[in-house]
């Protein structure tokens, strides 16, 4: 697999020197988390400025992951690359790659990639954090553009695996919110129908307590493209209160 590097970033990596594996795994920076050991190897994380611009260099080594069309295992990086160029080719919003390789060296399995920073974006987490002191109207565009974005992510046939609140970032427009998705290493195909819908949302309402079920029905609303006291999503909602309870008391 030849080295990814996306054309709108080329000329300011170039400029400073950054345009190569070996130049960005060479680069000295701090990383912004305590690096994952999980897996027999390590994967870190590291901010990275540049002219203003900024972005996120992930870095591993021998940290691979396996599956049955990869038994003997790959980086987790190279699943999530994939997975960013899939959801540009879908038009899914989600983070940008700048930057993917892969290198094979003394038997140390390296991988690279490097994305562009969300900067002046919001995650769901912590606009939950202060929920009570936002508007009703800033309520309901934000929970407009959650559901907006669920729809279009599952219209297109995926689930995302960690629907979050802390993987779902949002941007304040003139007139609403624009949202778009970050870690997409568990993404799959939709194959179950809304057996695999229900199982995606669920998580994003277990995780959002502050939400009333009136603002439920509204993102609800969204996703389904129907009134909010339409049959189907009061149905919707009943569904995901049952498996929301069931995931609680078990």
């Amino acid at each position: 697999m030849s080295d990814f590097l996306a054309a709108e970033d080329r000329v300011l990596l170039e400029r400073h020197g950054l345009a190569t594996f070996d130049a960005l795994w060479a680069k000295q920076l701090d990383a912004v988390d305590e690096p994952n050991t999980s897996r027999g190897g390590w994967s870190s994380v590291f901010r990275l400025e540049l002219d203003g611009h900024g972005y996120y260099l992930k870095r591993q080594s021998n940290y691979l992951t396996r599956s049955l069309h990869r038994p003997l295992g790959e980086p987790s990086f190279s699943r999530e690359f994939r997975n960013i160029s899939r959801y540009r080719t879908l038009g899914i919003p989600a983070l940008q790659a700048v930057f993917y390789g892969e290198r094979k060296v003394a038997g140390e399995h390296r991988a690279m990639l490097l994305t562009r920073a969300l900067d002046g974006w919001n995650d769901l987490e912590s606009l939950l954090e202060q929920w009570s002191s936002l508007s009703d109207a800033q309520h309901r565009a934000i929970l407009l553009a959650c559901g907006q974005l669920a729809r279009r992510l599952h219209g297109v046939g995926q689930v995302h695996g960690c629907f979050y609140p802390k993987h779902i970032f949002l941007q304040a427009t003139g007139d609403g919110y624009v949202a778009q998705l970050i870690d997409l290493e568990k993404t799959r195909p939709l194959l179950f129908g809304r057996r695999d819908r229900v199982k995606d949302l669920e998580p994003l309402l277990r995780r959002a307590p502050q939400w009333t079920d009136g603002q439920v029905r509204h993102l609800l609303a969204a996703y389904l493209d129907q009134p909010e006291g339409s049959a189907s999503v009061a149905t919707w909602l009943q569904r995901l209160t049952t498996r929301r309870s069931h995931k609680e008391n078990r």
